[in-house]
């Protein structure tokens, strides 16, 4: 038990280390070589685009950082295990077919078809920029998602669903449609947190953090240890990040993130605790869903912008104060949520 600690901790800082060294030459790749960010001015979106006219040109793709020194940990480990005569690296080796090595490849898949969309979002490749509209989006999450559902199903032999206080339930190949909804609607609310500088990253980490003492608490100590590399990295990157962010997170690491929360959650088999943890998550896209049924329906506006946090901005409050706000309402949630799992194992 104690080792486990040591490795989930000493990994932990070793990922920080490794990606705060690695971002000032991240930095200086993004800035030479002009990988900003375009904000959108088509006219659909009048408020956002004042808001953020001044962030027009900050580098995005922040999260290769993220994913990128997760990979490095992971892969590095991995090798010295099985090349090197100290049996350290075997211990320290967190890579496992039946814990890591799935969510870590969703990471990394996810994380590429982000930063594909960061690159149309930079060329300005699609109509009026901003990358790949959501319509896209939700599509490549639902193909990735049922990936990840089939692995689930068919190699893991996982077909549970927990319900808190109730039981555990076993439901069959339906468990695929389950695992894509989860994964897909955890996947559109990180991504559409991430909009202010801070933002999705203080709400992720508070969320990896969670998810990280859930897992040891269930005895999945390799799954601890990949959320606490996450952590790691997550705390080098809003070093920068904070306001005035150096960089963007971007897609490579707001859409890779929020599908490996959700996977880690699958993991877990707490997949109603998610919404408590990452209640920040459910309130931004709650809000953008609300705002477009009620402009279908209504022909009026709820929010003056959406996803919410722009509402704040809309209504005066300072960025700063929104990030510091919803970051000390998403550890409250990661609290409660603990609190709701450590109630339901001894129940």
């Amino acid at each position: 038990m104690d080792f486990h600690i040591i490795r989930i901790l000493s990994l932990s800082a070793i990922s920080f280390l490794l990606a705060f060294s690695f971002t000032p030459l991240m930095t200086h790749y993004l800035y030479k070589y002009k990988l900003g960010k375009s904000i959108r001015n088509s006219g659909a979106t009048p408020i956002f685009s004042a808001l953020h006219a001044g962030k027009a040109g900050t580098p995005t793709m922040g999260g290769i950082i993220i994913w990128a020194t997760t990979l490095v940990i992971c892969l590095s480990l991995s090798l010295m295990a099985k090349f090197s005569p100290w049996t350290i690296f075997t211990k320290l080796d967190f890579l496992t077919r039946r814990e890591t090595l799935m969510p870590l490849g969703i990471l990394i898949l996810s994380a590429m078809v982000g930063l594909f969309d960061d690159w149309l979002d930079i060329r300005r490749a699609t109509k009026g920029g901003g990358g790949l509209t959501i319509k896209y989006r939700l599509l490549i999450y639902t193909i990735i998602a049922t990936i990840g559902g089939w692995w689930f199903y068919y190699k893991l032999g996982w077909d549970t669903f927990h319900v808190p206080f109730v039981g555990t339930f076993e439901m069959g190949i339906s468990y695929i449609a389950l695992f894509v909804f989860i994964i897909v609607a955890t996947a559109f609310s990180v991504n559409e947190t991430d909009g202010l500088d801070g933002l999705a990253g203080s709400t992720l980490l508070t969320s990896f953090m969670a998810y990280g003492v859930i897992a040891f608490l269930r005895g999945q100590y390799d799954l601890a240890t990949l959320c606490g590399v996450i952590v790691g990295a997550l705390l080098s990157f809003l070093w920068f990040n904070i306001n005035p962010a150096r960089f963007f997170m971007g897609d490579t690491g707001a859409m890779s993130l929020g599908i490996t929360l959700g996977v880690v959650a699958m993991f877990t088999n707490t997949q109603l605790i998610l919404p408590i943890i990452g209640s920040i998550f459910v309130m931004e896209s709650l809000s953008v869903i609300v705002q477009l049924t009620s402009k279908k329906i209504r022909k009026k506006k709820i929010f003056i912008s959406t996803p919410i946090h722009h509402h704040f901005e809309a209504i005066g409050w300072s960025e700063p104060k929104i990030v510091m706000r919803f970051w000390v309402v998403a550890q409250v949630s990661a609290a409660l949520g603990l609190m709701v799992f450590l109630l339901d194992k001894s129940f």
